[in-house]
């Protein structure tokens, strides 16, 4: 039977197993892709730890898979599927879990993968690029403007000071020393983390800023924020929508559709856009990964492979 990697209840890493599962069948409006790279990204950890995105409801239901973004083949269509087929080679974000030699997507955020655009690299798109991807079009800032950008030198953080350079804007990115070259190798002008920060920010960006993209939240996200004249230009994946709200901002609005997985996979082929994916690590090496990324040892974006 196909293996998958799972975390059998909420809890710290004493959760995590590899289990046998019977291959899914795809339900109307699905794709089962046979897993070729899965992202690991925060959030995994964080769903384990018991942590709920904005408006989820429900309980989990156990073992959960691990794993938002995957790349691979596609095996099956559900009812109702269009423009997908067997064969055919796609990336997206996942039904219910990624760490797996077998995953379900939804066809409406499902794309077809670009010849040229590796399966490791399509793995990494769906979440950090695609959420950097929202973020940047809802601020919606003219060419030429200062965009701030907290935790840039994290996967959402590096992916949108790409994007925002793309797009013809100056960034200002926020980051721990260490990752100072990283920042910078990206386009944009470092400013170290810490207390301090707003008036470092000054310094480095005499003109103001014209947009924030908050990817930390707590103190970070309310001194960026009084950098900002016009509050409707700070936006959030770091913090609640209650707390953002309260200092004239909003949470990212992600789209959750495949054109926009089409935009970002346009990006990398153009060159606008590396994933810089880091480190690989075969499926039965997945707890080793998921560590990596967990305890911040991660430098740009980490991949699990799945044998083809």
């Amino acid at each position: 039977m196909p293996k998958a990697y799972v975390f059998t209840r909420y809890g710290g890493p004493e959760t995590e197993a590899f289990v046998e599962v019977a291959r899914p069948r795809p339900g109307a409006g699905e794709v089962l892709v046979a897993v070729r790279a899965a992202g690991v990204n925060p959030v995994d950890w964080k769903l384990r730890s018991g942590y709920r995105r904005p408006g989820e409801t429900g309980e989990r239901v156990f073992p959960a898979v691990f794993g938002n973004e995957v790349s691979g083949v596609v095996e099956e269509v559900g009812a109702g599927v269009t423009g997908f087929a067997a064969g055919d080679e796609v990336f997206g974000n996942t039904v219910a879990g990624g760490y797996a030699e077998y995953a379900l997507l939804p066809a409406a955020v499902t794309a077809h993968k670009p010849a040229e655009l590796s399966f490791a690299d399509a793995a990494t798109l769906p979440v950090a690029a695609a959420t950097a991807y929202d973020g940047v079009r809802q601020l919606d800032l003219p060419t030429g403007a200062t965009l701030l950008i907290t935790g840039a030198g994290g996967g959402v953080g590096a992916a949108a000071t790409q994007i925002a350079r793309a797009f013809g804007l100056q960034v200002v990115g926020v980051s721990s020393e260490g990752k100072k070259d990283f920042v910078e190798s990206l386009g944009a002008v470092h400013v170290p983390s810490g207390p301090g920060l707003a008036d470092r920010v000054r310094a480095a960006a005499p003109d103001g800023v014209d947009g924030v993209y908050d990817l930390v939240g707590g103190e970070v996200l309310a001194e960026a924020a009084a950098l900002l004249t016009d509050r409707s230009k700070l936006i959030t994946a770091g913090a609640t929508a209650e707390t953002v709200s309260a200092l004239g901002g909003a949470r990212v609005a992600r789209a959750r559709n495949a054109a926009v997985l089409d935009e970002v996979a346009r990006l990398v082929g153009n060159g606008d856009l590396d994933p810089h994916v880091t480190r690989t690590f075969p499926l039965e090496r997945a707890e080793e990964a998921l560590r990596a990324v967990e305890e911040g040892h991660a430098r740009g974006k980490i991949v699990i492979e799945a044998a083809a």
